[in-house]
């Protein structure tokens, strides 16, 4: 039985691809926590600056753009974190550090679209509740399965520290998405 030369070169380089899968690597990680921790001060504070009342349909579609944006990072994001498998210590902290800088603005956020209700609902569009209700929803379970890569890919050291970050995260969003309840 004969190979072919071609036939051989391209079952070995097959081989090689399999046994080396291209992995998205830490520094990719980072900048997706990076441009998380930036989307989420960006909905923080378009949140906070819808006033109370006289509010407008312009300023209300930018929080939902965000929010959709925010949505869209923590979706990549997690596929990201999946992919470069569990980080070191060093690495891992970085990341949980920022996290955890950016964390109180996930619980002014969510604060304070419950306090703006009343605004949104007096818009002249009906259904603006029901778009935030449902953004609220997609951002939670977002949140919810970036935070668990996170968890999953923690170093053994920090997997507590990582679970207690998702777990403060994941609790705001409750009272939020129940005052958005139809």
């Amino acid at each position: 039985m004969k190979f072919s030369t071609g036939l051989l070169t391209v079952l070995s380089l097959t081989a090689v691809a399999f046994s080396n899968p291209v992995k998205r690597d830490v520094d990719q990680v980072k900048a997706d926590v990076a441009d998380i921790s930036t989307k989420v001060v960006s909905l923080d504070n378009a949140i906070a600056a819808f006033p109370l009342t006289g509010g407008t349909l312009l300023a209300a579609l930018g929080i939902h753009n965000s929010a959709v944006a925010l949505n869209t990072a923590l979706q990549s994001a997690t596929t990201n974190v999946i992919a470069a498998g569990v980080l070191g210590e060093a690495d891992g902290l970085e990341v949980l550090n920022t996290v955890a800088g950016f964390a109180p603005n996930i619980d002014n956020a969510l604060v304070g679209i419950v306090e703006k209700k009343p605004a949104f609902a007096a818009l002249p569009i009906g259904g603006l509740p029901a778009l935030i209700h449902q953004d609220l929803n997609n951002l939670k379970a977002s949140t919810d399965g970036y935070a668990t890569a996170l968890v999953d890919n923690a170093p053994d050291v920090l997997k507590d520290q990582a679970g207690d970050l998702r777990d403060a995260a994941l609790a705001g969003f409750d009272p939020a998405i129940a005052a958005y309840a139809p």
